[in-house]
């Protein structure tokens, strides 16, 4: 190294693990109140919801909902509905036709194998048509209180920025972020970093001057770290 310096000692499981659970306290205080964006109102509406939020904001969900909530309040009401009066009503989401494939697919298992409700078990979430993962546990976290990861694209960036993992594939960013949790926290932290990705660690251009994980992030420097230039990029919420 340049100067005589000498390269930092790699960090021990350990001290990764003491790291991000000091990161997780410390957006806790920054987003004492980090919930689910989406308005629902039982486990049919989340999942529905969160269905529509595919590549779609949760404002715009929010827009489209309180009409849709009004027509259909049950899964046998979604399985049996009109298909044009479905997407009609969605339109605005984008994907309107591949949601309101996945909405009356799901809406019709949910009434064939759990009686016309929504199951709170992962294993069966996910056999759902248009269910995966992501979604399963949003609702399972939100609507049952089962912990759970919700690794959206902000939950990946993050987690990536962060070093908390180097892994691509959602279902081991799942675990290995898993693993540096407490399960306990999984919901939460998953709202914290989700919220502190839309604010703060955008992905173009993070406010890196103005974070309060700016000590303890591997990638501080990646976007403006002058206080007052990143502050004029971090973007208030709420965004629901």
């Amino acid at each position: 190294m340049p100067g005589g310096g000498s390269r930092p000692a790699p960090e021990t499981r350990l001290g990764l693990v003491r790291r991000a659970r000091r990161m997780n306290r410390i957006l806790g205080e920054t987003y004492p109140d980090a919930h689910c964006e989406l308005d629902y109102g039982n486990p049919l509406e989340l999942l529905v919801a969160t269905i529509l939020s595919a590549q779609c904001t949760d404002k715009r969900v929010n827009m489209v909902t309180p009409v849709l909530f009004a027509k259909y309040q049950t899964a046998e009401d979604y399985a049996a509905a009109d298909r044009a009066e479905l997407e009609e009503i969605i339109r605005s989401t984008g994907f309107f036709r591949a949601k309101t494939t996945s909405i009356i697919g799901m809406a019709q298992a949910v009434c064939e194998r759990y009686g016309g409700e929504v199951p709170g078990r992962l294993k069966d979430l996910v056999t759902l048509p248009g269910v995966g993962r992501k979604t399963a546990n949003v609702v399972l976290g939100n609507a049952f209180g089962v912990p759970g990861i919700t690794v959206d694209t902000h939950f990946q960036r993050l987690t990536r920025r962060f070093g908390w993992t180097t892994e691509t594939d959602p279902v081991k960013i799942e675990h290995e972020v898993g693993s540096l949790i407490p399960k306990r926290e999984w919901t939460v932290m998953s709202h914290r970093i989700i919220w502190h990705g839309r604010r703060i660690c955008i992905a173009r251009k993070p406010a890196c001057g103005a974070c309060p994980l700016a000590d303890l992030c591997p990638a501080y420097g990646t976007g403006p770290t002058d206080p007052v230039a990143a502050a004029k990029l971090v973007r208030p919420g709420p965004f629901s």
